[in-house]
């Protein structure tokens, strides 16, 4: 049992001295016009998710999803986000695709993140990627709406989906 252990103790050991040369040395590849690989974009994806639950996880939206709400949180999205993110008629942003990694296009292609993740992700921003932290220029009550907004973008009431642009 003993052997057991040393055994594993000495194969992680090699794995995280190993990991640190091929990191170390320049070999992960950084450019941004360049797809990550596999192991990369599942890793920075469970980061990102096991980390905004654990922080965020039990937040409930204090906003209510009224059509009065939903469009302040449309009008919202598009004064504040639409120049990254697209604009209310499904146009792609001119800025998304030239991000690392690309910005989601969310009229487009919704999210289908629950409210919560929305609100944190719009607070607190995410390193690295070029989203920043509108904490600090929208209230909290803004960001909500916002993020109530996108939770439902495929299913607003028919007042907010007429407000609309179409495509």
């Amino acid at each position: 049992m003993r052997g057991f252990i040393i055994g594993v103790v000495v194969t992680l050991g090699v794995l995280a001295l190993g990991g640190g040369i091929f990191v170390g040395f320049g070999l992960v590849n950084s450019a941004a016009d360049q797809q990550p690989g596999r192991l990369e974009t599942t890793v920075a994806s469970g980061a990102l998710d096991a980390a905004v639950k654990r922080r965020a996880g039990g937040l409930v939206n204090p906003v209510q999803a009224s059509d009065d709400n939903l469009l302040e949180g449309m009008t919202l999205y598009a004064i504040n986000c639409a120049g990254c993110h697209g604009s209310l008629d499904k146009s792609p942003s001119k800025l998304g695709a030239d991000f690392y990694p690309p910005i989601p296009q969310i009229i487009k292609d919704p999210i289908d993140d629950p409210e919560w993740f929305i609100y944190y992700v719009t607070k607190h921003g995410v390193r690295m990627t070029g989203m920043p932290a509108w904490g600090r220029h929208l209230k909290d009550e803004e960001i909500w709406k916002i993020a109530a907004f996108l939770s439902r973008i495929d299913k607003l009431p028919p007042a907010v989906q007429d407000k609309m642009p179409k495509p």
